[in-house]
């Protein structure tokens, strides 16, 4: 009784839809009885006799599967507006039974293709996502698909939740090095060479590397620095450019200073925040919603 309790639970959770296969089953029925019918044929009775029940048993069957799949939100990294990332899922199947054929969509979109995931195993899939602004987002319309085990049904089933979470301003803007430099102040002293960095305009011209200037394109050299100095302050209303470009510009510097674990506060028109007292986290969440 709780099993069946359980099931009737699992197949109200299930949306079934019909496929090629359906009206394939269908019309088979129809000419298997017309021709047991007209003809009484016992063979004919124990065909019409095995492709319903086939076609019967596969609807438990595929709710069955697809029910017992666990699909939950991962603990997500970092979202930044206007930058590629990805949705992190676990897929669960907690079952002494494998699962078959399992898909994971998005607005009608297939993103990803399971074709078996063993029992009492898990796995993570990704699914791409984009921000198109900073603030709050919910990432929904996510659901599983399956057609196992005969195709004569598609089934689908939604996520039990959606994933609320925020984007960070895109972090763009002049480089902190380029800034300090500009500024006639450096991240302490040269250390070593660090690889080519994009040539921005304010670099030093003797960090060009003329060698790939010979081939087009202006690198410039970047070498990593010691970090010997005082906390650094960023000036919102001191950064040219409008909301966005601000709140981006603060988000690099943000980035750069927690890279390379220097101290910093930023002042804001309504407020001052300052690095030893909040987390990163916490402080791009404070641009992401200003």
């Amino acid at each position: 009784m709780k099993s069946l309790r359980k099931f009737i639970q699992t197949h109200r959770s299930i949306r079934q839809h019909a496929t090629i296969f359906s009206l394939v089953v269908v019309v088979t029925l129809f000419g298997l009885f017309l021709e047991a019918y007209m003809h009484d044929f016992n063979l004919v009775y124990i065909t019409l006799f095995f492709v319903f029940s086939f076609a019967f048993s596969a609807g438990p069957m595929g709710v069955l599967n697809l029910g017992n799949l666990h699909v939950s939100f991962a603990k997500q990294r970092r979202f930044f507006a206007n930058e590629k990332s990805n949705i992190v899922l676990n897929v669960n199947n907690p079952t002494d039974t494998t699962l078959w054929d399992i898909k994971l969509c998005k607005d009608k979109n297939i993103y990803a293709h399971i074709p078996y995931i063993k029992a009492k195993s898990k796995q993570n899939i990704t699914l791409p996502f984009t921000p198109s602004k900073r603030g709050f987002f919910t990432y929904e319309g996510c659901y599983t698909e399956s057609k196992y085990p005969l195709s004569t049904a598609r089934l689908t089933k939604e996520l039990d939740e959606n994933l609320k979470g925020i984007a960070y301003p895109e972090p763009k803007g002049i480089a902190l090095e380029s800034l300090l430099q500009t500024q006639e102040t450096n991240i302490g002293e040269e250390k070593e060479f660090d690889g080519l960095n994009a040539y921005d305009g304010s670099q030093k011209i003797s960090h060009i590397h003329w060698a790939s200037v010979a081939k087009g394109e202006v690198l410039v050299k970047h070498f990593s620095k010691e970090t010997d100095i005082k906390d650094l302050n960023f000036i919102f209303n001191n950064i040219r450019g409008d909301t966005e470009f601000r709140l981006s510009q603060l988000c690099l510097w943000v980035l750069t200073c927690e890279k390379q674990r220097v101290s910093f506060s930023i002042t804001l028109p309504n407020k001052i925040i300052n690095s030893h007292k909040k987390s990163i986290d916490d402080i791009l969440k404070i641009l992401a919603k200003y």
